[in-house]
Formats: C-alpha cells, sequence, structure tokens
C-alpha cells in the first residue's frame, strides 16, 4: 500500500462569507505532494474564493490554512497581472535572449505551443485579452513551483493547446489544484475532484467519470427528491458509458456498478427521429457552401472550399486560433460574404448565431419580462416548455427572475444570452464557443437540451466532451483553404496537426541555404497510369486499409477490456502493454499507407 503524499497545504474549519451568503462554512481539506485536484461547482458557490483562500489571496473569516514552510506556490488568476510596459520577453521570459530560453527544450516548448503567433519583442499593452491569458499561463509553467493552482487555465486555447496543457501538467511534479468546466481535462489530468456548492467541499476519487458515478450513487442511496437533477446526472452517466467520452476518459469505477445505474436510462438521444423531424421543420436544403474563396485581411482562410449542410445534421468544427472558425460560422449565417463562389441557404431556415461576444442588454429590464416578451412556450421534439420553466433549467430561480440584467454576472448573461436565443425556436443553431463562462451544470443541461432539439446544429468549442457530447461529425480547417471531415474526430485532428507540425520541423525553408533533411526513404515517383507499379501500390493500398481496420477493431476491444478490468492491476498492465504495441503498429502502418499514396497521387 502506498504511502500517503506529504501535505502541501491544509485548511482547518475555514470559513468564508460575502454580504450574507456564506461560500465556505468549516471546510477542511488539504492538498498532498504531487496530487492532482479538480475543483468544479455552478458559477458563484464559492471555487476561486477557495483557490484564493487557499493562495493567500484571500483571508478567511474564522479557521485556519496552513502551509509547509517555503512552499512555492504558482497561481494562475482569472486576472492577469501582467505589467503594460513590458514586452512578453519579460513579462514571460524574463528578458531571456532567444539563444538562452531555446537552449532549454521544456522552456522552447512551453513557448512554441502557448505563445505561437505572439511576438516576444511585442509590449504587453497591445496583447489581446486571449494572448494575455496565454502569457500569464506561459509564465506560470516556466516557474519553479510546489504547488500550482490554475483558475480556468483553458480559456483562450484551441483543442491541441488543451491536449498539450494536460499533457504537460499530468507529467509535471508538482501538485495541482484547477479550476475548469472542461470536463475532457478533469478525466486526462486529476486525481480528485472537488465539488464546491452550499457553503461545503464534498471529495470524490478520480477525474470527472468517477465523479458523476459518485454523485449519482449518492444520489441512489438517499433517494434523493430532487428528480430533475437526479435525471441529469444519470442521463450525464450513459453517455459517459456510451458515447465518445468512454472510449477517451479514463474512470475508474467497475463496469457492472455503472451499467446497474444506467440500465433503464435511454440513449441519450434518438437520432433517427430528430433528423426525421428536422426534415419536416427543414426540407432538404439547409446551407450549402459552393466553390467558396474567403479572405480576411492578407489571410486566405478558404479557397474554392464546398461543404453542405443537411437538416439534423449536428457538426463540430475545430482549428487553431486564427484559424477562421468564426468567419465560416460568419459565412454561413450570412454575416460575411464570401471573396468567390456562393453561399444558399433554405428557403425555410430559421437561423440562430450564438457569437463569442455578450450582446448589448437593457441594464434596466429584468430577467422574466426579458424573456416572455421573445417568447412564453416554445416547443422541442419532447413537447411544449414554458418560459418560466427553461430559466429554471438555466438556472434562474427565485429572486434571480426578477433581477435586473445588469446586476447579472458574466456566466448568467452568456447564459441568458443562450436561453434567449433557444427560445426563438431556430431549425439551425450556430454555437461559437459556447462553453465560455459555463459552469458544469449549465453545460450539461444545455447538453440535454440540445438531445432533444431538431435542427442542424454547427458548434465551434476547444471543449473536447462537449464537441463528442453534441455532435456526430466533426470537421477541421486544417490551413489548406478546404473545411475537412475527420471520421475519428478530436483525436484525427490532433494526430494529423501532430505530422504537419513535424513535417515543418524537418524540412528547412527553401532559402535557408541548408541541405535537405533526408529521411532515409527513397524518394517516391508517380506510377504510370495502367503500369504494373501502379497496379501493385493499390493492392498494397488496400491491404495496409485492411490492417488498419484490423488494428482499429482490436483497440476498440482492449479499451473495452482495459475499463472492464476495473482494479485488476495485473490484468491492466497486460493489456496496456498490448495496446501500446498496436500503437507502434498503426503509427507503421500509416506511414506505409502515406507512402504508396504517394506513389498513386
Amino acid at each position: 500500500m502506498a504511502s500517503p503524499a506529504t501535505n502541501l497545504l491544509n485548511l482547518e474549519r475555514v470559513s468564508k462569507s460575502y454580504g450574507v451568503r456564506p461560500l465556505l462554512t468549516e471546510v477542511s481539506l488539504g492538498v498532498g505532494a504531487g496530487e492532482r485536484i479538480g475543483v468544479v461547482g455552478r458559477n458563484g458557490d464559492g471555487k476561486t474564493t477557495l483557490l484564493n483562500v487557499m493562495t493567500g489571496l484571500t483571508e478567511p473569516d474564522s479557521g485556519r490554512v496552513s502551509r509547509q514552510r517555503g512552499l512555492l506556490v504558482g497561481h494562475l488568476r482569472q486576472h492577469d497581472e501582467l505589467v503594460d510596459t513590458h514586452t512578453v520577453r519579460e513579462a514571460v521570459l524574463g528578458g531571456r535572449s532567444d539563444h538562452e530560453w531555446a537552449a532549454d527544450a521544456g522552456t522552447r516548448e512551453v513557448v512554441e505551443v502557448l505563445l505561437a503567433g505572439v511576438t516576444l519583442d511585442r509590449a504587453v499593452a497591445g496583447l489581446s485579452g486571449g494572448e494575455r491569458r496565454r502569457c500569464s499561463l506561459a509564465a506560470l509553467l516556466l516557474g519553479d513551483h510546489d504547488l500550482v493552482v490554475l483558475d480556468e487555465p483553458t480559456n483562450h486555447l484551441d483543442v491541441e493547446a488543451v491536449a498539450w496543457l494536460a499533457d504537460h501538467l499530468a507529467h509535471r511534479a508538482s501538485a495541482l489544484v484547477v479550476v475548469t468546466h472542461d470536463r475532457w481535462f478533469l478525466d486526462e489530468v486529476c486525481q480528485w475532484t472537488w465539488e464546491v456548492h452550499d457553503g461545503e467541499v464534498d471529495v470524490y476519487e478520480g477525474g470527472y467519470a468517477s465523479y458523476v458515478l459518485a454523485q449519482a450513487e449518492r444520489q441512489r442511496q438517499a433517494a434523493a427528491t430532487e428528480l430533475r437533477r437526479r435525471n441529469l446526472v444519470r442521463k450525464e452517466l450513459a453517455w459517459l458509458r456510451r458515447g465518445p467520452p468512454a472510449r477517451t476518459s479514463k474512470p475508474k469505477f467497475r463496469i457492472d456498478a455503472a451499467n446497474e445505474l444506467i440500465e433503464d436510462v435511454p440513449a441519450p438521444r434518438d437520432r433517427l427521429e430528430l433528423q426525421r423531424f428536422a426534415t419536416q421543420r427543414l426540407g432538404k436544403d439547409v446551407i450549402d457552401l459552393e466553390d467558396v474563396d474567403l479572405r480576411r485581411g492578407d489571410r486566405q482562410l478558404l479557397s474554392h472550399a464546398t461543404w453542405r449542410l443537411g437538416p439534423g445534421d449536428r457538426v463540430g468544427l475545430v482549428g487553431v486560433n486564427g484559424a477562421g472558425k468564426s468567419s465560416v460560422l460568419g459565412l454561413l449565417s450570412g454575416e460575411l460574404a464570401p471573396s468567390a463562389g456562393k453561399v444558399r441557404q433554405g428557403r425555410t431556415v430559421a437561423l440562430q448565431h450564438l457569437t463569442q461576444h455578450i450582446d448589448d442588454l437593457d441594464p434596466e429590464a429584468r430577467v422574466l419580462a426579458t424573456v416572455e416578451s421573445v417568447r412564453r412556450v416554445t416547443k422541442t421534439a419532447d413537447g411544449e416548455i414554458t418560459a418560466t420553466s427553461m430559466l429554471e433549467r438555466f438556472g434562474f430561480t427565485g429572486d434571480r427572475l426578477t433581477a435586473r440584467l445588469g446586476d447579472l454576472s458574466g456566466g448568467e448573461r452568456r447564459r441568458f444570452q443562450l436561453l434567449r436565443l433557444l427560445l426563438t425556436e431556430p431549425n439551425v443553431l450556430l454555437l461559437d464557443e459556447p462553453t465560455n463562462d459555463l459552469d458544469i451544470e449549465t453545460l450539461t443541461v444545455l447538453e440535454d437540451f440540445l438531445d432533444g432539439w431538431p435542427g442542424t446544429l454547427v458548434v465551434v468549442s476547444h471543449d473536447r466532451y462537449f464537441l463528442e457530447r453534441t455532435v456526430d461529425t466533426v470537421w477541421a480547417l486544417l490551413d489548406d483553404g478546404q473545411v475537412s471531415m475527420l471520421p475519428r474526430g478530436v483525436e484525427e485532428y490532433l494526430e494529423r496537426r501532430a505530422r504537419a507540425l513535424h513535417a515543418e520541423s524537418v524540412v528547412p525553408p527553401v532559402d535557408s541555404g541548408l541541405p535537405p533533411v533526408d529521411s532515409g526513404l527513397p524518394p517516391a515517383t508517380k506510377a504510370a497510369k495502367g503500369s504494373a507499379e501502379e497496379r501493385e501500390a493499390r493492392k498494397a493500398l488496400a491491404r495496409v486499409d485492411r490492417q488498419l481496420e484490423r488494428v482499429g477493431a482490436r483497440e476498440a476491444e482492449l479499451n473495452d477490456a482495459i475499463l472492464a478490468a476495473g482494479q485488476d492491476y495485473e490484468r491492466l498492465a497486460e493489456l496496456s502493454a498490448e495496446l501500446q504495441e498496436l500503437t507502434a503498429e498503426r503509427d507503421a502502418l500509416e506511414l506505409e499507407w502515406l507512402e504508396v499514396a504517394e506513389v498513386l497521387e
């Protein structure tokens, strides 16, 4: 049995209130050396307050916070503390010149990933909010800390950077406490989950998947009376077991216990029924981009691109920051005109577009009255729902129903903006980073609503969990002027991006004066049409395709077996070893496929 980790920090019966509202009530917790802890809870329930008390930024009203002598704490706050007169080089690298910081592989990796596209000698004052956020995160990660405390670190990061950050933190020796609404990130990084609610902090072992199971189990044992809340948790658990996250996350619970909890829970959504309903509302034509060019400034975002959206399509769109995802949504909505080509909308399209900007709202208007002025009753595939019920589902209860819009927090304003949009009964919905400023509970409500929403959905998001939970196909902007479908979703996107970055790193610029890099492989020559070489290449391609299909099927079997193994560590070790061998085989096959494909191009 492993010895418990040495405690770096302890909270003993800590309480903290703001006004008459208690956020922490006699909370006792500890953070051990090397532990990685995720903090979840509704907006306004005290997650940031907990971090501030832990780091000494805020003093508790009562109780004691003790820290190990000499403890080095790095704290990423929601608002940066950068000095506007500094350059990025000074703010992040302490003024070190390029040859100094680039000599260290760890520093070089952090800078290349988080500061991509940011000039180091640029003044901090001229940076965008997202660039300032990434500079703050980079500066913190380059420090030497015993405990790293992060408040929403994935904000302003694209899918690729979020995956890198998760891997970096999972292999970092320092302890970690992180507040985030990114559930994929929680599963990938965290060993423990703290839920902040009603002044208390409940502790769960494992990441988000384990937290959901434990929460559902506690509710079952206690025969909870909050039926709506319990059903949402059980439906979320059903998705964890049946949807894409079940293949990618690492839940630490026995499969039979999970099956028992969800045996009477239906599939998250009936795709065929929703598509049938969507076709009735939309007809056959929705939105078509035909041979479209799109330029923004001096950048060519799309070149002769064709993309068709049909009734009931549920599509995710990914790409690096600046690839043009928001611009593509602008094309679909008609807010942007293409440089060339055509954008056609069906005659029955009723489109709504959630942008990243919060709409200007009358600060004196009231929540309920404003919503009812849009629509008192709205229709879903499951029936009708009143504006009041929708407000309650999205967290507007009690005095928040009559609150002034000017008094809403950033998260509440985002929820209100989304709710008002949904009540207009659109049949085409474009969502640009909808998870920004939303807590996990609101995200599950939104996902539950979208499960029964019949229409065409396009989502741009860096939140992998939300994408996998709400869409059926993933498309990408890969800097080639096209919108490309990815059959294996985000995983395939990350693999293709990694290959592209690797190719860029090993091929020198044309004008560099350096000799070409020798890959060790003979140069590929195109086979003549109808030649024996072409026939052999096609046979080889078919053979590799069959082998890749076999490897993919076996990988799926092994992942299922790993989930089923539970706490059988000997069996887990055997399965993991086989999976590692299979991954190496797949990589070799993919390389062979690319080589053969070059001959046929």
